[in-house]
């Protein structure tokens, strides 16, 4: 996820600074403005957050009346200056600015260098601007030029283009990546010059209109200083649709949802799809390091996917790897020459986590990394990594981050099955569809959002849960306890079911909440004794239940049900109600989920 600003108004330059700085939590590792200036294009980038970018400003030397700027969080490319966009062509006469991830970029970058265009970027998105460079030279038009790229591209992305030989527009293009096109006027805004803007968020044009078009998919702009003229990339005129804007400016920053923790879950469908295109190219690279030994290490909740995976590759593959917490991994493991670790990460600097896999490199063992920040730590430490597409998440508790990496956990066993003969093309083939259901389900779920607001309300005065389940589900019941007991302070414990008559089931008389993640796969006839077990002591059961369990329904008290799924993909859609849940104790009882008291977003301390 990375923010887009471009504009066409008097002083340009300032308003994209601004733009900019109200889009700093999409990306924050680099930053870059391009604007028209003397028949040519001024480019400045560079990396690090948009205050040291904006100080270090010769502003004189970046005067103009039309530009694109933006502020990266890194897919494709390390954080450096040479990958902070936007990215110009060959002759620098295009500058474009991109959000979103192309899948075929690698093929597309191989044709290019072939018929002699040079690169300066690691990044997916440098392609574009030599696309459309080539569609130029072949006598299109920039409109033209620029649809005909897009043509080719696979993946989501949104783009704003300028061009120096036709210095008086900005095209826009969207393809599952948001952008907003704003205009202002007499009256619009708190301006005092008319302009035409697009961004990748409405906050960034509050400043300057409310007056805004969301763009839809496979929709073209051409923004001029006398409006906006929209069509679809097949050439059919739209009618430009516009809305006016009512949020205050701080509301706007998340979307209209009063805490990013829920904005983050509601963006869960978009971050799997992202991190759904992830190329084969490197998770095979990673597949093939899998040797000897594997272990999976994390922390919090990036540990309790790593427990989950590691029941998915027993469970699938017949593979026994195995899951440690990563404060405790070097007390846990030795003799790891010939091993593989693969280190889990939202922000890649996780010090427990880059301390187990310091340790295990210095073993000898072979470093995979997953993380979801491009240039950190854990990449420089691994010999490969794959990087997850959430974007930034601002709530501390994780949330989109835990399904991304969940989806690309998955995603490596399937292709570590495939290149290893455990699963044939045909059941490699299934399963990757089935995971390609998973964003449409995550809708689904949320958008039954209210009823589990319901049954929050209900419990949101209990002082103690169990989180109880069997077989691939443990670490959802993990995993729920922790959002629990992190964002709304009461004490919540989970356990394998199988468990909790071995000494908490002491713990229960009535009126004690005993939370299940129970869909119909093969643990679920085991979990009902436990649940009766509970039942029988007074425990009130709310239940995580495949649609139309009429069983369980029957024993619960309370319950949520969730689709009908491979038992593989059965964590990710047990994991969404859970993390609801959470959201809505704690907001009944008044606490603030996006700032839990005593915790950090990233742990960078042992």
């Amino acid at each position: 996820m990375c923010g887009i600003f471009g504009c066409l108004c008097d002083g340009a330059t300032v308003a994209i600074l601004e733009g900019l700085k109200r889009l700093e939590y999409r990306g924050y590792d680099s930053v870059g403005v391009a604007v028209i200036q003397n028949n040519g294009i001024r480019l400045e980038k560079d990396k690090g957050k948009i205050a040291e970018f904006i100080n270090s400003l010769d502003l004189s030397r970046l005067s103009g009346d039309i530009g694109v700027g933006h502020t990266r969080w890194a897919t494709h490319g390390a954080p450096c200056r040479e990958n902070a966009h936007p990215h110009l062509d060959c002759s620098k006469t295009i500058a474009v600015a991109h959000n979103g991830v192309l899948e075929n970029f690698i093929p597309l970058k191989e044709d290019l260098l072939k018929r002699g265009h040079r690169f300066l970027s690691n990044t997916d998105t440098e392609v574009i601007s030599h696309l459309i460079e080539d569609g130029i030279k072949s006598g299109l038009r920039l409109k033209e030029a620029t649809v005909r790229a897009v043509q080719s591209l696979k993946g989501s992305f949104a783009l704003a283009v300028i061009s120096s030989s036709e210095p008086d527009k900005i095209i826009c293009v969207k393809k599952e990546s948001p952008l907003v096109i704003g205009i202002s006027g007499s009256g619009s805004g708190n301006c005092n010059c008319s302009g035409t803007y697009c961004a990748s968020d409405t906050t960034a044009l509050l400043p300057f209109t409310r007056r805004v078009l969301v763009m839809q998919d496979d929709e073209v702009a051409v923004l001029t200083r006398g409006g906006v003229t929209l069509e679809d990339i097949w050439g059919r005129p739209k009618d430009p649709s516009y809305v006016e804007i009512t949020w205050d400016s701080k509301m706007s920053e998340k979307g209209g949802y009063p805490h990013f923790m829920l904005k983050e879950m509601f963006e869960q469908p978009a971050a799997i799809r992202e991190t759904l295109k992830i190329s084969t190219h490197f998770l095979d690279r990673a597949s093939e390091l899998m040797k000897g030994e594997v272990y999976l290490t994390g922390s919090g909740t990036s540990y309790h996917a790593c427990l989950t995976a590691s029941y998915l590759f027993s469970k699938l593959l017949g593979m026994n790897v195995r899951a440690v917490i990563s404060s405790e991994f070097q007390d846990a493991v030795n003799n790891l020459k010939g091993s593989t670790v693969v280190g889990v990460s939202q922000s890649g600097e996780t010090a427990d986590t880059l301390n187990a896999l310091k340790y295990a490199r210095s073993q000898g063992a072979t470093i995979v990394g997953i993380t979801n920040t491009l240039g950190s730590s854990i990449t420089t430490l691994s010999s490969t990594y794959i990087c997850t597409q959430s974007g930034p998440e601002i709530g501390v508790a994780a949330t989109k981050t835990l399904l991304t990496q969940l989806v690309a956990l998955e995603m490596l066993m399937l292709r570590t099955g495939l290149r290893r003969g455990i699963l044939s093309e045909e059941a490699y083939s299934l399963k990757r569809e089935q995971l390609a259901g998973v964003p449409d389900l995550v809708e689904r779920i949320l958008r039954g959002s209210k009823k589990i607001e319901e049954i929050a309300l209900k419990h949101s005065l209990k002082r103690d849960a169990f989180f109880l389940a069997r077989g691939l589900n443990v670490a959802t019941a993990l995993e729920g306890a922790l959002k629990l007991k992190e964002i709304s302070y009461i004490h919540a414990e989970g356990y394998p079911a199988g468990e909790s008559k071995h000494g908490p089931i002491s713990l229960v008389e009535p009126g004690f909440l005993c939370v299940f993640a129970a869909p119909k796969d093969s643990a679920r006839s085991r979990v009902i004794g436990n649940m009766m077990e509970m039942k029988a002591r007074g425990a009130e059961i709310f239940s995580i239940i495949t649609e139309g369990d009429e069983e369980l329904q029957t024993i619960s008290d309370d319950y949520f049900e969730v689709p009908e799924v491979p038992e593989f993909i059965t964590p990710i859609v047990c994991t969404v109600p859970l993390q609801l849940f959470a959201y809505y104790v704690a907001t009944f009882r008044g606490l603030d989920p996006d700032k839990p008291r005593n915790l950090a977003k990233s742990v960078t301390v042992l």
